[in-house]
């Protein structure tokens, strides 16, 4: 590390390397593109006449490209040059965006059109996250890590929930949906731009390992991430703690708020869009923290610790009767929601192989949106059968119980001792230590000698 690099504070030493600040702008731009198409994909389906059944289609597509994408994202992240492979979805959305908005601005949009560009927006949401994940520990040094996912834990609602949207209500209101998919589409030509400015990275993986017929040599790659999963007690734990937090609280929250706040205080879209922004800010602020601070010795019972009371101001929702108590609640959810994402982050990069890393990263972001429609989908009909209050109480409260049944049964405070990520402690942290060491070993033999396939 550079004495330059040294002097930063610890949640922006990332950004001494060249590398990197390319990277993270490129993510900036992506997240603020992603962001923009969100909100113009909603208000294209209006213009075109479109109804509540439309606009769920059009939603409900691009989740099902997501959740179709995301795995065979990860057996390809851990095959070819991630670098490469975000360069491409980059270039493929802003052709799908400047499609849109040429043929909107010309008068000819149809909505098949526009149901086919949020399956492939959706797709390539897919899978910019695992290549992203794997292409990260070969960009930063190992104890970096941590300040990195937390610089991408501050910027994702700051840009892809508060700036991007807002950008494209603005572009809306002043000229129609196909100018704000223009927006998005060079939003995508500027992330490209800087992904294409970094200098190839190499693969983390044996090149022998991807030889044989590529069709078997993918279904086997995926048969070794499950594998992985399978046998790896802080992965299986945590993944299926986090699809029984994802079904009980996403519906809620997506779904959910609107009425309660319409019901409880009379409130509009303008209290539910400063609930969301309170959940914006709480998420924004625990990811710089989590960032600023060395990674926790009991960084496992902190995880379940924090995501077991993560649900818990639904409760508080539940019972509001007035409109600062859904904002408090929603900043404190922010809060509890993202700032163990940011371990997580660290956690997969610095425990899982680096030949396994897109997979497992890949299993991941399925887990955390392939049950998002179950959720949504499951909403109404509960509260319409048990009640607002009740539905948000049962959800507030059930994730907690299953937290503490994960953390038990995976026995997660031995693995957490017997598998420390600070650099500072001793015994089995060089065991972790010697196995990235051995990583970096590889990767500078990979730029020495072998291409990255770019």
């Amino acid at each position: 590390m550079s004495s330059s690099t040294s002097t930063l504070p610890r949640a922006l030493r990332p950004f001494g390397g060249g590398q990197y600040r390319l990277l993270a702008t490129g993510l900036m731009f992506a997240l603020f593109s992603d962001g923009v198409w969100t909100i113009t994909l909603v208000w294209q389906v209006i213009g075109l006449g479109g109804g509540p059944g439309q606009v769920s289609l059009a939603t409900g597509l691009a989740a099902v490209g997501m959740v179709i994408s995301t795995l065979a994202g990860g057996v390809l992240a851990d095959r070819v040059s991630q670098r490469s492979i975000i360069v491409g979805l980059e270039v493929v959305k802003m052709a799908v965006f400047a499609i849109v908005a040429f043929c909107g601005i010309g008068g000819v949009l149809t909505m098949p059109v526009v149901a086919a560009a949020a399956v492939v927006g959706g797709i390539t949401t897919g899978m910019y996250y695992p290549a992203y994940s794997a292409l990260l520990p070969g960009i930063v040094a190992a104890d970096e890590l941590q300040a990195a996912n937390g610089i991408e834990g501050i910027i994702r609602p700051v840009l892809f929930q508060a700036a991007g949207p807002m950008i494209a209500g603005v572009v809306i209101a002043a000229a129609a949906p196909a100018q704000a998919a223009l927006v998005a589409a060079a939003a995508s030509v500027g992330s490209a731009l800087c992904y294409l400015r970094m200098r190839p990275a190499p693969l983390r993986r044996d090149p022998n390992a991807l030889r044989g017929p590529a069709v078997a040599s993918m279904v086997t790659d995926l048969a070794e991430g499950f594998a992985y999963l399978w046998r790896t007690p802080w992965l299986w734990s945590t993944l299926f703690f986090a699809t029984i937090l994802v079904l009980a609280t996403m519906g809620p929250i997506e779904v959910l708020i609107p009425f309660a706040l319409q019901e409880r205080v009379h409130g509009g879209a303008g209290d539910h869009s400063l609930v969301l922004a309170a959940f914006g800010a709480g998420a924004a602020l625990s990811s710089l923290v989590f960032a600023s601070i060395p990674m926790p010795r009991r960084y496992l019972t902190l995880m379940f610790g924090l995501w077991g009371w993560s649900s818990i101001p639904l409760v508080l929702m539940g019972v509001a009767g007035h409109t600062w108590v859904f904002i408090v609640a929603g900043f404190i959810m922010g809060v509890l929601f993202d700032g163990p994402m940011v371990l997580w982050g660290t956690l997969l990069q610095r425990r899982v192989p680096p030949a396994l890393l897109g997979r497992v990263a890949s299993l991941d972001f399925f887990v955390s949106v392939v049950l998002m429609p179950v959720s949504m989908a499951l909403a109404a009909p509960v509260s319409h059968a048990i009640g607002l209050t009740a539905t948000f109480v049962v959800c507030g409260l059930a994730p907690a119980p299953f937290a503490v049944v994960f953390y038990v049964a995976a026995r997660l405070w031995r693995d957490e001792i017997d598998h420390p990520l600070d650099f500072s402690s001793p015994g089995p942290a060089i065991a972790v230590m010697h196995e990235e060491m051995s990583a970096s070993a590889y990767v500078d033999a990979q730029r020495a000698g072998v291409s990255d396939q770019d």
